[in-house]
């Protein structure tokens, strides 16, 4: 059993981790991602954007998905023209994505398999904060709607893909990352999950978020078990207390709090999404791993929700999951 003294710990450490970064470009190289093929969600902004500009040396071909083609079109335009000259470039590609909306997830993947044979990583990194009561447009608690449902759906459809690169991709390289936060430890509801609470939005906000956040972890423990035998690895990473979009919906007082005392720049949390999708740290050994910033593989820092995924929580969330795209898909 983990202490309280131990978890406040944990939680200090992802606020405030101890080290800066140390996975960086440096890591992967200009040219090395040369023939591979990489989704970002919600890469039209924050730290979505900041991975997108990191990699972008590394010729891979880079699929922005997201719902606003006009912003990703910018965002393209926008990296193209800002960055140093490369011999490498990556290939930017748009791809319509609208998280929100069940009914356009499965022409987004036929779209992206109708011009790609493989994926190597999908960074499933959308996320946003909704205003209290918030649901999708199938009726679905925001959070965990657009957070957890959707994904899940997007990467299930993605899987083959994921498969048919791992038959001749590297060992340990073709990943699935999910996007995890500080929340799960803070806010997130007993156990995760709250069903209840979902099937009936509150307004409680960060409450929902955190738990959307443990949905995010569940998942990617699930996957692990799922996927790992065709070759690929599913983690989940706490990309760290980002100033980016995600508080668009804050007050400007509460915000310069954050800003002065709590949040970082947002290519650190860039940082630990490429660890997450890069590390040779990562592997079959550890597939379900949880990442905390700015690269640091450590357990979930709540005993409960820790118990919840070894009692097959995780296993009857990606169920529920399923069960409430059924009708719309």
């Amino acid at each position: 059993m983990i202490s309280i003294a131990t978890s406040f710990l944990a939680i200090f450490r992802q606020f405030y981790p101890p080290a800066p970064p140390a996975f960086t470009e440096k890591d992967v190289k200009p040219g090395s991602q040369v023939g591979r093929v990489f989704i970002i969600t919600g890469a039209n902004s924050g730290i979505g954007l900041e991975l997108v500009q990191v990699l972008y040396p590394t010729g891979a071909t880079i699929y922005l998905a997201g719902r606003s083609p006009s912003k990703i079109q910018a965002t393209i335009a926008r990296v193209t023209s800002d960055s140093p000259p490369t011999e490498t470039p990556a290939k930017l590609k748009s791809l319509y994505l609208d998280l929100s909306d069940l009914t356009t997830i499965k022409r987004a993947t036929s779209q992206f398999a109708a011009q790609e044979t493989r994926l190597d990583i999908l960074w499933n990194n959308a996320g946003n904060g909704y205003c209290p009561g918030s649901t999708t447009k199938q009726g679905l608690e925001a959070s965990v709607g657009t957070n957890c449902v959707a994904p899940l759906l997007f990467t299930q459809e993605l899987v083959p893909l994921l498969q048919a690169a791992a038959k001749t991709a590297p060992r340990n390289t073709v990943r699935i990352v999910w996007t995890g936060s500080v929340q799960i430890d803070v806010n997130a509801p007993h156990g995760g999950i709250d069903y209840e609470r979902i099937k009936k939005p509150t307004t409680v906000t960060l409450e929902e978020y955190g738990a959307s956040k443990a949905g995010n972890w569940f998942l990617a423990v699930e996957g692990a078990k799922r996927w790992g035998k065709y070759g690929i690895i599913s983690v989940c990473e706490n990309p760290g207390n980002l100033y980016t979009g995600i508080y668009a919906t804050q007050s400007w007082l509460y915000m310069l709090f954050l800003r002065t005392f709590v949040l970082y720049k947002a290519r650190y949390g860039a940082y630990t999404m490429l660890f997450a999708g890069f590390s040779p740290e990562i592997n079959e050994g550890n597939n379900g791993a949880y990442i905390w910033p700015w690269g640091n593989i450590q357990p979930i820092a709540r005993p409960d929700v820790l118990q919840a995924a070894s009692e097959g929580k995780a296993t009857k969330f990606w169920e529920w999951c399923e069960e409430s795209w059924k009708q719309y898909v």
